[in-house]
């Protein structure tokens, strides 16, 4: 496994422009150091007889291996563990404030870029609504907003960021009618390099991902990817979109779209083939809102913060979910998936109860011949897309694939 490989396996792997060269701070930790990091990482806290018998280190290489992380920062100690023989063990665990990453999504309505820990835990936050995305704007919310938030932060803790991961549709161009976006301004983004623009007003390494990549590799990292080995995921935003999961890794695919389950046909309720993402997104809401003169404005404030607009939020659930129960035996069908998770832009009680209304869905389909994939909630929520970006300069510099780790381990 070669030292850039991240929870992201699979060709081609995340985009990245360094213009610093790597601080010494922020450097590409050895393959056994990232080894290390990564078991305590998944366990919370692990000894140095326990890390040795998972890793397969020798106990001298893992005891010198986690007294270099321990002086470097990256491990800290835990209360001693005594046993009924012989001398205490001591848990190490990650510390949280050893290294930062910024992490961005950037969606059709609006955009966020947090600050993260290098648990997984968001830190600092910032939101910006627009009616659509447009180049010159979004690179000013993330070089503004990454000298807004690095503003918030002391000379040490700044000195501790391993860089920026930028979540993001890959073709943005695209369907720019479904959303109410001039064409000819959406088509600035064929010819725009983002990921470039950004590095060179920036002193980070930038890196680029797809967005529902990014939130399936979040939700592999920090969610439900402990207890799935294989799962089909969908993240539902202005548009759906999402990953695939196979033995532990994500699967990007050949042109790092994956998943991208936005463009999958499925019946609508008149019967007529239509596209997933025609139904089960958000922009779908949107307008059945506008429709019934209600402003739309709330869904895009806070994904957390929903209200229940009552029956035109009934009635878009009931439509995706019988658009995504269509998806997941699609899915299933030609990949043996232990699971399919669902999470969104929106509050856990909206996604309760679109997973409530797929389960149900999924009842009135032939499923002769298919077996039915545990249909689980997402764990990470509304900002998957932008943890998922932020862990993309983590892995790629201080952690390992995923599923390096179910092997043993």
């Amino acid at each position: 496994m070669s030292l850039t490989d991240g929870p992201y396996a699979g060709p081609p792997q995340p985009d990245v422009v360094d213009p610093s060269g790597g601080a010494n701070q922020t450097r590409v930790r050895a393959y056994n150091e990232r080894l290390v990091m990564s078991l305590v990482r998944r366990h919370g806290s692990l000894s140095k007889a326990e890390i040795a018998r998972r890793s397969g280190l020798s106990a001298q290489t893992a005891s010198v291996i986690m007294r270099s992380l321990e002086a470097d920062g990256l491990l800290v100690r835990g209360a001693p563990v005594r046993g009924r023989v012989g001398q205490p063990s001591i848990p190490m665990r990650l510390n949280p404030d050893a290294v930062y990453s910024f992490g961005v999504k950037i969606g059709r309505r609006s955009a966020d870029l947090v600050l993260m820990d290098f648990l997984g835990t968001i830190r600092l936050h910032l939101h910006q609504i627009h009616t659509y995305p447009l180049p010159e704007e979004i690179v000013s919310f993330i070089v503004g907003g990454i000298g807004k938030l690095e503003g918030q932060l002391g000379p040490g803790e700044r000195g501790r960021i391993a860089g920026v991961g930028i979540a993001t549709p890959f073709e943005l161009w695209n369907w720019s009618e479904e959303v109410g976006a001039p064409r000819e301004e959406m088509d600035r983004w064929r010819d725009f390099d983002l990921q470039a623009a950004v590095a060179s007003r920036i002193r980070h390494p930038v890196f680029l991902q797809n967005d529902g990549t990014s939130a399936c590799g979040a939700e592999l990292a920090f969610g439900v990817g402990a207890s799935y080995p294989d799962f089909v995921y969908f993240y539902i935003g202005s548009f759906i979109g999402g990953g695939v999961v196979i033995n532990s890794a994500l699967f990007s695919g050949r042109t790092g779209t994956a998943g991208a389950v936005g463009p999958l046909p499925v019946a609508g309720k008149d019967g007529k083939s239509t596209q997933l993402l025609k139904i089960a997104s958000v922009f779908v809401l949107e307008k059945l809102l506008r429709e019934r003169g209600i402003d739309p404005e709330p869904l895009w404030y806070s994904a957390d913060d929903w209200i229940d607009f009552g029956e035109p939020l009934e009635i878009w659930i009931q439509d995706a979910a019988a658009a995504l129960a269509q998806a997941v035996v699609s899915a299933v069908s030609v990949v043996d998936f232990s699971a399919a998770v669902i999470d969104g832009g929106f509050p856990p009680w909206v996604r309760a109860r679109l997973l409530a209304a797929t389960r149900k869905a999924l009842q009135t389909l032939d499923l002769q011949g298919v077996t039915v994939p545990d249909l689980v909630e997402g764990t990470v929520g509304s900002h998957a897309r932008a943890i998922g970006g932020a862990s993309l300069p983590l892995f790629s510099r201080y952690l390992l694939d995923t599923n390096v780790l179910f092997k043993e381990l």
